[in-house]
């Protein structure tokens, strides 16, 4: 089906007629398409969304604020779920090409830079994919479920010279900008720990038969590269997150947000060597795997630190989930993780030192969710490529949330080598950083 015929369907009988041409596709290599990602003559960039439900849909109203303000001309909304496809239609407007099959907007060569609001266990996939293709990708956290997807998607993105940010928001929020600001600077001293709390992992106490998948879900295309199961209520859409292999459970899904600020406070992020050592309560029952209660504690060397996630932990502040920092003259608590809820008012009111050092921000927007991608649209324009949240950064935050599951699971402490990404003296730890991914959808 070529590009022209898809264009003359409606967009009902396209929803129904792409679901049959899933293995018609060649990814384009590298360097094919002319001038990837690039503004145009009028200097904005056309975007695409792949994922349009939950958060993807913030994503889409924050485009279409940059669109009103000339900055992106939004070209084309992709996802599996008919109903969420046409709700995203409904607000982009009828001129947005909508697709069901990620596939055919990589094809397009008219398209610099896309979107990624999937569940997590697409975001390798289709990010590699698309910078494959020279797109710049905007991919939410976290940015990937294993390790070696991780790696996979850094490769792509600095052979294909293209930015990735990855949707941790905390770096271009001013919460976390005053927090990381004032630790730098000796607000409490040298911190020798910092501590996470968040409620635990919900359990499945109504399970439910399978089923058939809901009216309008193209289910194989949902599951994509990850092993066939049948469709189930307490599966999809949302709980996926509560299943080890495709969601990881609150450590993966909160844990990427609250790590992100943590190393960006402590300085962290090319302390990439570490131990992590993680206990916790399996369900009783129902469809979830992750474990109710949860323990995980990362030790760092050079400088020596502890990093502690709680589950639920030691609730210092008022909210639902946050950190504390614990130095040696006192403590400085960060509600959730710096992008919704500001800093402590110790934080916000700090005054720099003689000669300190301040931190990089951004803040062209109040909402730190148009700032985040304004800090991506500014890479890309600048030519540096190189976000607030890199790929990088969003790799080696995502490595800690998947090796502190994996330590769960194999019930063992593991000593993580950073250079050489891998588990040291562990052979089974090792074949457990990477798995294998259902064909067609599969790197």
């Amino acid at each position: 089906m070529t590009q022209h015929h898809i264009n003359k369907l409606s967009r009902r009988q396209f929803l129904g007629a792409s679901a049959l041409a899933l293995g018609g596709f060649t990814i384009l290599p590298s360097g094919v398409l002319a001038a990837p990602g690039r503004p145009g003559a009028n200097g904005r960039l056309t975007i695409a969304h792949i994922g349009t439900g939950g958060m993807g849909m913030t994503h889409l109203q924050n485009m279409l604020r940059f669109q009103t303000e000339g900055k992106v001309q939004i070209a084309a909304v992709c996802d599996a779920d008919e109903n969420r496809l046409e709700a995203a239609v409904s607000n982009a407007g009828a001129s947005v090409a909508p697709y069901r099959d990620y596939r055919y907007i990589i094809e397009r060569q008219d398209i610099d830079a896309v979107v990624i609001a999937t569940p997590d266990h697409w975001h390798a996939v289709q990010t590699v994919h698309a910078c494959e293709s020279g797109k710049h990708v905007y991919v939410e956290k976290p940015a990937s479920v294993t390790v070696r997807d991780g790696q996979a998607m850094v490769a792509a993105a600095r052979a294909n010279k293209v930015a990735v940010q990855v949707g941790a928001q905390a770096r271009t929020a001013k919460g976390g900008w005053h927090t990381c600001r004032a630790i730098r600077n000796g607000i409490v001293g040298r911190v020798r720990k910092v501590s996470c709390w968040h409620y635990a992992n919900p359990v499945d106490e109504k399970p439910v038969p399978d089923s058939e998948p809901s009216e309008g879900l193209d289910w194989d295309l949902w599951l994509g590269p990850l092993p066939w199961r049948p469709f189930n209520r307490r599966y999809h859409p949302a709980n996926f997150r509560w299943v080890l292999e495709s969601g990881g459970g609150q450590i993966r899904d909160r844990g990427a947000h609250q790590f992100s600020t943590v190393l960006w406070c402590m300085d962290a992020d090319q302390q990439t060597s570490f131990t992590v050592e993680a206990k916790g309560t399996p369900p009783a029952k129902g469809l979830w795997d992750c474990p109710v209660d949860m323990e995980v504690i990362y030790q760092f060397k050079n400088p020596d630190w502890t990093l502690e996630w709680g589950q639920p932990g030691n609730k210092v502040g008022q909210t639902e989930f946050g950190n504390v920092f614990w130095g040696d003259n006192g403590h400085l608590i960060l509600e959730w993780e710096g992008g919704y809820r500001p800093a402590n008012p110790e934080a916000a009111n700090f005054t720099l030192p003689p000669g300190g050092k301040e931190v990089y921000r951004t803040d062209e927007y109040e909402d730190f969710n148009m700032n985040h991608k304004a800090d991506w649209f500014k890479s890309i324009r600048e030519g540096h490529l190189r976000p607030a949240v890199d790929i990088e950064i969003g790799h080696r935050t995502a490595t800690l949330c998947n090796l502190g599951n994996l330590s769960y699971i194999l019930g063992r402490r593991l000593v993580w080598d950073g250079e050489k990404q891998q588990v040291i003296g562990d052979e089974q730890a090792n074949r457990l950083l990477g798995k294998p991914q259902r064909y067609p959808y599969h790197l």
